[in-house]
């Protein structure tokens, strides 16, 4: 018997042949029941995103702030002191390079001098300012890409796909057109999450049933969205341990999968980091950065911890752009980060 002609998906893909499964949809839900995680809409008075930041690395500089005053209680600078701040720096996970940068600082130009602790914060935040002003990049989207492709990786639970709601709201205010893609197929959860977003935003979704192959998924998100013309494509995935091999491998697919249909997409691959993690996110950087390409950052609940200072760390080492920075769950509650205003409120000059 000869053998049968390859299928269309089998010459596509190389053999990377996405499963049969129902058509996507393009939805807008009409009464959706909101997930818990969903932030409400309405609540007390706006307050300046400054004002907001503060707050939510209040914890931050708290804890950063009562380590240097107890450090700082003799007027001359010693060894003793220059110590004790080191593991004060390090303990709020600043890292260790940057704790020995600011430490060097000060022996250098205040060893043996009087010193209060106002001195050493302002100090610190001109360190952190230095380190994290040539992060601080804005994501430019590239209006020649139609539609700009944005691929959300991340582990579970940081964050992202209310990160692709927030993100949507932004770009929607703009005036842009834009289409999210449910690529989270292991949770229906994910997927309803993602819908309410989209008839929150005014974003159509594309989307399938619970199980179905994501680089499917995505293969008809690219093409749906090109032949909208939609400005704007966000792609949510499954999170996935950074350790575990075969789900990078199916991310490393999926990205093979859009690059068929568009080989300068992804456009921008985002890294959703929860700051709770801690010296964790150094290793998913690392990992997600080699396995998925990531070409920026965004750094999530940073209002429910007192080691803010991991960006700072993660800054120093990798120099990737953090674009975003969350400080709490409201739909508002995401901004293009400036390094100026983080420094100063990490160590509470806010």
């Amino acid at each position: 018997m000869a053998d049968e002609k390859p299928s269309f998906f089998k010459r596509l893909f190389g053999g990377e042949t996405p499963p049969a499964a129902a058509p996507p949809q393009a939805v807008v839900p009409e009464t959706p029941g909101p997930p818990e995680t969903l932030p409400p809409t309405g609540g007390a008075p706006k307050t300046s995103w400054l004002q907001r930041l503060a707050t939510g690395l209040k914890r931050s500089s708290d804890q950063l702030g009562s380590g240097i005053a107890a450090v700082f209680t003799k007027k001359r600078l010693d060894q003793a002191m220059l110590d004790e701040l080191e593991d004060v720096l390090i303990q709020a996970d600043f890292g260790v390079d940057m704790a020995d940068s600011v430490v060097e600082a000060l022996r250098r130009d205040r060893f043996d001098r009087d010193i209060s602790s106002d001195e050493v914060r302002d100090i610190v935040s001109r360190h952190v300012a230095q380190v994290l002003a040539p992060v601080a990049q804005p994501l430019t989207v590239d209006p020649g890409k139609r539609p700009f492709v944005i691929l959300m990786v991340g582990v579970n639970g940081s964050g992202k796909t209310t990160t692709i709601g927030k993100l949507a709201s932004l770009y929607r205010a703009e005036g842009k057109s834009v289409m999210l893609a449910a690529g989270d197929t292991f949770r229906a959860a994910a997927i309803e999450q993602l819908q309410v977003w989209g008839q929150r935003t005014g974003a159509p979704v594309v989307a399938r049933p619970a199980g179905s192959d994501a680089s499917g998924l995505a293969f008809d998100a690219m093409t749906e969205a090109r032949a909208r013309g939609s400005d704007i494509l966000i792609i949510d995935t499954a999170g996935r341990l950074q350790n575990r091999d075969e789900l990078m491998s199916e991310l490393e697919k999926m990205i093979r999968v859009i690059k068929k249909v568009d080989p300068s997409a992804p456009h921008a691959t985002l890294l959703t980091l929860d700051a709770t993690t801690g010296q964790n996110a150094l290793n998913q950087v690392e990992i997600f950065g080699r396995r998925a390409g990531v070409t920026g950052l965004v750094m999530t609940k940073l209002d429910g911890t007192a080691r803010g200072g991991i960006l700072v760390a993660i800054a120093k080492k990798y120099g990737l752009p953090v674009h975003f920075i969350g400080v709490g769950e409201g739909i508002d509650n995401l901004e293009a980060f400036a390094a100026g205003d983080f420094a100063r409120a990490i160590v509470g000059e806010v």
